[in-house]
C-alpha cells in the first residue's frame, strides 16, 4: 500500500472525522457545510486494487421512499470495490453520507440526479466536484431532517 493511502477500514471513520473538523457543536449541518466535507473526503485517496472501478465517486438525489414516509435525498457516496485473495470482484463497500428533507415542491421539484466520478481515468476530479455541487444550490441553506453517515456491503 502506497504510504498516502488509507485503510479501507477507516473510511467512514475518516468521513466522520471530517464532518467534525472546523464545525462548532452550535453550527447546523447543511448542505452548504457537509459539501465541503465530502470534497475533502473525496480527495483522500484509499488502498483500493488496481483497477479502473475500485474507487468511485457517486452525488445522487431524488425522492425516495426507504421503509418510511418518502424523503427528498442527497447522497453523497463512495465506493470500494474489494477483491478477493486471487484478485477477482468481491463486493463493493460504501460509504454514505445521506442528507434528508422532508418533501414539498422546492425539493421536489429537482426531480433526481446521478453523477458518478472513479480515480485513475481521464476524469478530472476538481471538474466533477464543480458540476455536480452545482446541483445543491438550491439545498445550500435549508435543513435537512436527518442526516446519516454509514457504511454498507454491496
Amino acid at each position: 500500500m502506497p504510504d498516502d493511502r488509507h485503510r479501507l477500514e477507516a473510511a467512514l471513520d475518516l468521513l466522520r472525522a471530517e464532518v467534525a473538523i472546523g464545525r462548532p457543536a452550535s453550527t447546523e449541518l447543511t448542505a452548504r457545510t457537509v459539501w465541503p466535507t465530502f470534497v475533502r473526503f473525496g480527495q483522500q485517496r484509499f488502498d483500493t486494487a488496481p483497477t479502473p472501478d475500485s474507487d468511485g465517486l457517486l452525488f445522487q438525489y431524488g425522492t425516495y421512499s426507504f421503509g418510511g414516509p418518502p424523503m427528498f435525498t442527497v447522497d453523497l457516496t463512495r465506493q470500494f470495490a474489494v477483491v478477493d485473495d486471487h484478485g477477482e470482484h468481491d463486493h463493493y463497500v460504501q460509504v454514505h453520507c445521506e442528507l434528508r428533507y422532508e418533501p414539498d415542491p422546492a425539493p421536489d421539484d429537482l426531480g433526481s440526479f446521478h453523477s458518478w466520478f472513479f480515480y485513475d481515468t481521464d476524469e478530472s476530479l476538481d471538474q466533477w466536484f464543480d458540476a455536480v455541487g452545482a446541483h445543491l444550490q438550491p439545498l445550500l441553506d435549508r435543513r435537512p431532517s436527518e442526516i446519516k453517515l454509514y457504511e454498507e456491503k454491496v
